[in-house]
């Protein structure tokens, strides 16, 4: 029995197809398209188009692409998908190559009542090549209180005015507020926000490269492709993906995976191999599940195959400096790298774990443009200053300055070779925000403590922090006048305004509910929480986050856009052209 009949597309079920488990039927059933309403397609980008009748497993689905039969328009016919409770057609794969507007319309029939639905896509026409190379810079979680931190601790304020901008203030060709949230909520998670600059395209949360559909295996949703896939098979260019987190966390992995649930990092892991430089933490998922410190659920040995594959691989600050090759892996701690604070002044061994030669995202940095610029065809590189937000929701704002800082020395450096190369793009933002704000400086100098030494208005003294070696980082983080930071989303927690040399979680689970960790306590006041008692830690915001750009390309960059225009940015400077054979 044919699948197909009529010249229209007809999804039509039939017994011998496997069923899918689907959740319970719904009340009424819902006719989804995927992708959404409104989604915008760079001109040849490969997607998987959805549709799915949600709640009825009898259903028959007409499509017509601009009026055409869908199996017409893309030349071929799709998978036909059937649940106790859903219908469904598919199609993997396709583009729309034709710039200008798309109308897409679903039409089910199901126990003798019928349903519509209509979208409508955008197809943005590529561009002259105005780059060779682009460097994305994304500070995880930092918004414009991030910014203004690390400027007061890096370069101090004297008498009301900044005695210096941080580098990323200096990418002053183009500048633009983001909008960061996803297609299912306000606020957003980083897998489905790092996904709008991967792809162009919403997502939902701890999503990344897929639209979401009813299938419960995680890898199975429609697919959007990336800006890795991109470039590589319309220019052969290099990709390189640095960061501070696990290299499998969801800002370098959105970069290069497609899946619905973030936590495949097993699976993620694998997908790294379609970047030319890793370098970052979280080695546990590249050895095999035999090897101590494991989290693989099986017996691959990632670091051997990417090494049979010509990759050089270093574990260490010491192996990276040695290495001089276009193709790196680099894996520096079994998790998470440690802070800058903490590896670099601090040195806490009981905080490091043994990890005491782990190098810091400026040499990271480096040796990651020194690799990917010998590819003549030019390379993409994101770099991620990822502990940023990590410590954020520690509620530890000294530690996420200090990486603030750090992240913007890296952009330092691309911004000396794109000085030199004079066709590199760089971008510098974020992917969603905290609701962390300066209050005023805090200090004990009267006596006072807790929030009545907090100094508002025209007592807030300026901080007093030094930097006596001129590197750009405070030599102490805690000088006798601080910044006064507060949150505007907590859980219970202990808050005495000063700086911890041992780090410790907010808030401490307890019989379900979080509650003030008393390992934070130190006389401080316990401040009531303000979010859900499921939540032990501070969380993201829907605040706009600001971009800095500069280079060939920059002036793409201007007054409020979508998350997902950045990848659109960065194509249209690139030039990618996917409609040529």
């Amino acid at each position: 029995m044919s699948l197909w009949r009529s010249s229209l597309a007809i999804c039509i079920l039939v017994p011998s197809l496997a069923s899918l488990p689907v959740p319970a039927p719904a009340a009424e059933p819902e006719l989804v398209v995927l992708p959404i309403d409104r989604a915008k397609f760079l001109a040849g980008q490969k997607f998987d188009l959805e549709v799915e009748l949600r709640g009825a497993g009898d259903g028959e689905i007409k499509l017509l692409i601009d009026g055409a039969d869908a199996a017409k328009f893309f030349g071929r016919e799709p998978t036909v998908k059937r649940g106790e409770a859903l219908s469904g057609c598919r199609f993997d794969g396709v583009a729309l190559n034709k710039a200008g507007a798309v109308r897409v319309e679903a039409l089910a029939t199901s126990g003798g009542r019928t349903y519509k639905k209509s979208v409508g896509y955008v197809v943005a026409a590529p561009q002259p090549q105005a780059a060779k190379n682009v460097i994305l810079f994304i500070g995880d979680g930092m918004g414009l209180p991030s910014r203004q931190m690390a400027r007061i601790l890096s370069k101090g304020i004297t008498q009301g005015k900044y005695n210096g901008l941080l580098d990323m203030e200096l990418l002053d060709e183009g500048t633009a507020l983001i909008n960061t949230s996803g297609y299912d909520s306000l606020v957003t998670d980083s897998a489905n926000s790092a996904s709008a600059y991967a792809t162009g395209h919403k997502s939902v949360v701890n999503a990344m490269g897929v639209y979401e559909n009813s299938d419960p295996d995680p890898l199975a949703h429609p697919k959007v492709e990336n800006i890795a896939e991109l470039v590589k098979r319309t220019r052969g260019m290099s990709v390189g993906l640095v960061t501070t987190s696990n290299v499998t966390d969801a800002t370098p992995a959105a970069m290069v995976a497609h899946t619905r649930r973030r936590a495949e990092q097993n699976f993620i892991a694998g997908e790294m191999l379609k970047a030319d430089v890793v370098m970052g933490g979280g080695s546990w998922q590249f050895i095999p599940q035999s090897s101590p410190g494991s989290r693989r659920k099986d017996d691959r040995n990632l670091v051997e195959e990417f090494k049979s594959k010509g990759y050089a691989f270093a574990g260490t600050r010491g192996e990276l400096a040695s290495i001089d090759s276009g193709r790196i892996l680099g894996l520096f701690n079994l998790d998470n790298m440690n802070v800058y604070l903490d590896r670099e002044i601090l040195k806490d061994p009981r905080v490091l774990g043994g990890f005491t030669d782990q190098p810091g995202l400026v040499e990271m940095t480096r040796k990651a443009i020194g690799a990917l610029s010998k590819n003549e065809n030019g390379f993409f590189l994101m770099v991620e200053g990822a502990c940023i937000d990590k410590q954020l929701h520690a509620m530890d704002w000294e530690r996420s300055a200090y990486d603030t800082i750090e992240f913007d020395k890296a952009i330092a450096a691309a911004r000396e070779f794109a000085a030199k190369d004079g066709s590199t793009l760089i971008l510098a933002t974020a992917d969603h925000s905290h609701g962390v704000s300066i209050m005023g400086t805090y200090h004990e100098r009267d006596g006072k403590t807790g929030r009545e030494a907090v100094r508002t208005y025209a007592n807030s003294i300026y901080p007093t922090f030094l930097d006596a070696d001129g590197d750009g980082f405070p030599d102490d983080p805690a000088p006798d006048v601080t910044l006064a930071i507060g949150y505007a989303n907590h859980p219970d927690y202990y808050e005495d305004f000063k700086f911890r040399k041992k780090p410790a979680s907010p808030a401490i689970m307890s019989g379900g509910a979080a509650i003030a960790n008393e390992a934070r306590a130190r006389g401080g006041v316990m401040y009531m929480g303000n979010i859900p008692v499921s939540e032990s830690q501070e969380v993201h915001t829907a605040d706009d986050v600001p971009l800095s750009a500069a280079g060939p390309g920059a002036d793409y960059f201007r007054g409020v856009m979508d998350n997902t225009e950045v990848f659109f940015g960065i194509v249209r400077a690139l030039g990618i052209d996917l409609t040529k054979k």
